[in-house]
């Protein structure tokens, strides 16, 4: 689903013109998703002659929705961190999706949550109620979701505008130079599989800031701040400096170290998550410790450094 805040250049065209534009969609793949009911300002479904403002939040579903059952589940080890009437933030373990989808077949964390009796809010898609951003299934960690309204828009604009703190850890094989950098290289699909990505030239501005804070056997530990959140964009872009996430042998990873400290999945954690509460203005902070498996696989190249 693109999204994006409607810059100055586009004030005052409908609504249509500006996301096709915006978005590099065609007139008829907006129009239709118009016709859904499926293209937003501000949350709120509008008509493809809506008029834009600067300032506000564009969204448009480019494709006809796809229906995905909700089966509620309570997953054992998921952890409520924090919750109230607007929002809740979940400690999300590795092979647990954000939320139903084709193809997948394992747990979710909205069908957690419905099951848990968590109210949803009523944007979105009914198997994403409430999703204003997504971890990966073999990403752990922090990860909020939307309960009212005024959290779900509040939230996806803070995501939309970068205002959202992220921060994660990663073991990355070998010892990235510099031990301190920045990564600006856009992200789209790699074409090789459908849930593969790739730097790639056309693909969507994407920005990595990442900090070695420790070196281990023939790996390092860092710390990882993302100003966007791309698919699969740390492992892609850590990939791309050819320093994987240890066990992400989809992006390059060696199998041989991921056999040897024991990982069926990439070490990458969202160890901290904070934004500004939609309601009481404040900032909140939350963090978030190594599960059990990323833990080993540190104790492991410890021993041998």
């Amino acid at each position: 689903m693109p999204v994006a805040i409607v810059p100055e250049g586009l004030d005052g065209l409908r609504a249509d013109v500006g996301a096709a534009r915006l978005f590099g969609l065609s007139r008829s793949a907006v129009d239709q998703a118009a016709e859904r009911g499926q293209l937003y300002v501000d949350s709120v479904a509008v008509t493809k002659s809506a008029r834009l403002r600067p300032g506000s939040m564009l969204e448009v579903v480019s494709e006809p929705p796809r229906v995905v059952e909700v089966r509620p589940a309570v997953v054992d080890d998921m952890v409520v961190v924090y919750s109230d009437a607007d929002l809740v933030v979940v400690d999300k373990p590795a092979m647990v999706a954000a939320h139903p989808s084709l193809g997948w077949q394992g747990p979710s964390v909205v069908e957690h949550l419905a099951a848990a009796g968590f109210p949803l809010c009523e944007y979105g898609p009914p198997e994403r109620k409430g999703i204003v951003s997504r971890l990966d299934v073999g990403t752990s960690g922090l990860m909020v979701v939307a309960l009212s309204d005024l959290a779900y828009v509040s939230l996806k604009r803070a995501f939309t505008e970068h205002e959202v703190r992220k921060v994660y850890y990663c073991l990355v094989q070998g010892y990235p130079n510099p031990p301190i950098g920045t990564i600006d290289a856009p992200i789209g699909h790699a074409g090789t599989g459908q849930w593969k990505m790739a730097v790639t030239s056309d693909g969507r501005h994407a920005v990595t800031h990442y900090e070695v804070i420790e070196t281990l056997f023939g790996a390092s530990l860092v710390r990882v701040r993302i100003d966007t959140g791309r698919t699969h964009q740390i492992r892609v872009h850590m990939s791309a400096i050819r320093h994987p996430c240890v066990g992400d042998v989809l992006y390059g990873a060696d199998p041989r170290l991921a056999e040897q400290v024991g990982l069926s999945r990439q070490w990458l954690h969202a160890v901290e998550l904070g934004f500004v509460h939609p309601r009481s203005g404040e900032f909140v902070e939350f963090t978030s410790s190594y599960p059990a498996d990323l833990r080993h696989a540190l104790e492991v190249l410890r021993a041998e450094h």
